[in-house]
């Protein structure tokens, strides 16, 4: 597999272009033509010469649509073909403020959370920051009549969640580069308070992500309320104790001033009944956070079952009663397996 030149910060397409004996401003028509999710072999500004450099060494087509999926409420769920064959996830989340993009940072997962798809076989290789880019690229692209904005502001996806597959800091580096090129003001500028980065709490890195000075939202996958609770679902915490996690959180609201958010999915008859509630409220009250609810995807290879709507919103009743900031996030892509890792999973079981 060649490089991607989507890994390429602005500066560093500069200094290709002066490398290859063009001139500085070749850099711009570049980055301009990938970011509208051009290959290097579509861009017209660019000379055949020039292209026929490039491909040498990076790939022409980084990403390319293997499948895609529109749920009846709206949500498109895609597979990602990348350029070495292997496939990945994503889904666009359409709400009424603009659309919301959830982007995989890994092929697989090595995290083995007993409700996530993802992790069913392992992690394959963490994705570059180009690869992660390139998501958002190709989607932007087949979504150009629904940009908003104007000039090179325009783009369909506002708001982007690293939330799919993968574990984000398990793959820090090219994660943090992911980051520092999508709000660039050169390439998407998407603002780094319209994401947000999902982890199951490595604790050292979420130290590491608040030194970054990368203002994003940070959200951490709580799922229960004391440590022994947390490892029947979660083998972090094995690792990692919530009293650190929480230690760690607060550290990064004291340097970003930024709150923090907490992800509990609802898993009948593990986690979501009054004794829960008050636990949760107990260990969270007063601190600035919010938690986000969330009814299981359910994914048969697992054998969790979901918690029912009338449930849910009596456990959301008592944590606000409790004096929490938190609410029930809607349930979108239900029919098109819009949780992470199932479209993946059941494509290779297919295969």
């Amino acid at each position: 597999m060649k490089a991607i030149l989507q890994d390429l910060s602005y500066a560093e397409m500069q200094d290709l272009a002066v490398s290859l004996g063009e001139k500085p401003f070749r850099a711009r028509q570049l980055f301009e033509g990938l970011t509208q999710g051009k290959t290097i072999s579509g861009i017209s500004s660019i000379s055949k010469a020039l292209k026929e450099k490039l491909l040498e060494t990076y790939e022409d087509c980084a990403i390319s649509v293997q499948e895609k999926f529109l749920s009846a409420d709206g949500t498109e769920k895609y597979l990602f073909r990348l350029a070495d064959g292997n496939l990945i996830e994503g889904v666009l989340m359409k709400y009424k403020y603009g659309y919301t993009q959830c982007v995989s940072t890994q092929v697989g997962c090595r995290m083995g959370c007993t409700f996530c798809a993802s992790t069913l076989n392992g992690l394959i290789r963490n994705l570059t920051a180009g690869e992660i880019l390139s998501q958002i690229l190709l989607v932007n692209a087949l979504h150009k009549d629904d940009a908003v904005g104007q000039g090179k502001e325009s783009r369909a996806v506002t708001n982007v969640v690293l939330m799919g597959s993968g574990e984000p800091l398990d793959n820090y580096d090219n994660v943090v580069k992911f980051l520092r090129n999508v709000t660039a003001k050169e390439g998407l500028g998407i603002s780094a308070r319209n994401i947000s980065l999902s982890t199951c709490g490595i604790v050292p890195k979420m130290y590491e992500l608040a030194k970054e000075n990368i203002p994003l939202n940070l959200t951490v996958s709580l799922h229960a309320t004391c440590d022994e609770d947390r490892k029947r679902t979660m083998p972090v915490a094995k690792a990692y104790k919530i009293e650190d996690i929480l230690k760690a959180c607060q550290h990064y609201f004291d340097v970003t001033g930024r709150r923090y958010y907490f992800e509990y999915t609802l898993i009948d008859g593990e986690n979501c009944d009054e004794q829960h509630a008050d636990a949760l409220i107990k260990l969270l009250k007063g601190k600035p956070c919010h938690v986000n609810l969330i009814r299981l995807n359910e994914v048969k290879e697992r054998h969790l079952k979901a918690l029912g709507e009338k449930q849910a919103y009596r456990f959301l009743g008592r944590l606000e009663k409790g004096g929490l900031s938190a609410t029930l996030r809607r349930q979108i892509g239900v029919d098109i397996g819009g949780a992470c890792g199932q479209l993946r999973a059941s494509y290779l079981k297919e295969q």
